[in-house]
């Protein structure tokens, strides 16, 4: 199947890198598929020098739906610090072959997701995609299984924003408590970065 003109449009005139770009590493991972995930990447300048290493836990999602937020966080951070140029690394043939156009995109969140990535890729310079073995991605592996232990309360605490996306996938919560010392009192204690709302309500007490 071709690639459809609007998906071909994003590699036209792209084959060669500029003089400077950063290469990213990337993947994404479900244990369960879907259970627990999260995606690791790794961020590399044109000379193979590490910039930066970007992991989080996404709570119960898939495989494909971890891969395409590692891509996200790539061309996001691309936009973020520059160069505006990426060429991004992914063991997910699925994922690299419907970025390219020659798969489509059935899937409904997958399809947010596919849109959200091709509007940050409109607004690099240069982008090139392309799929590798995961033995030749083994840090962006490990840094996505880190994410998912740490999701998982195994090893060091998950992060604050890793347990926030945590907290968001779970349903709404009551809870009652009273207030001591100004401090709100739940009687027991919540995962950090959980939201909360406190709705003050008048006692006789």
């Amino acid at each position: 199947m071709p690639p459809s003109p609007g998906t071909r449009n994003l590699f036209e005139a792209r084959e060669n890198p500029p003089q400077h770009y950063l290469v990213a590493h990337s993947d994404g991972g479900a244990r369960g598929n879907p259970g627990p995930a999260g995606y690791g990447v790794v961020i590399q300048d044109e000379a193979g020098r590490k910039v930066a290493a970007l992991s989080e836990y996404l709570g119960h999602q898939t495989n494909n739906f971890a891969e395409y937020q590692g891509l996200i966080a790539a061309l996001e951070y691309a936009l973020q610090h520059g160069p505006k140029a990426l060429k991004l690394i992914s063991d997910s043939e699925l994922l690299v072959r419907q970025i390219k156009g020659i798969y489509k995109v059935k899937n409904p969140t997958l399809q947010d997701l596919h849109a959200r990535a091709k509007e940050l890729i409109r607004q690099l310079d240069w982008f090139s995609i392309g799929h590798a073995m995961r033995e030749h991605n083994q840090e962006a592996d490990r840094l996505a299984n880190e994410a998912m232990d740490k999701g998982m309360g195994r090893g060091a605490p998950a992060s604050s924003r890793a347990a926030q996306d945590l907290t968001q996938a779970l349903p709404p919560q009551e809870f009652e408590g009273v207030v001591r010392n100004g401090v709100v009192d739940l009687g027991g204690k919540l995962p950090d970065g959980t939201r909360v709302q406190v709705r003050v309500k008048r006692s006789s007490i």
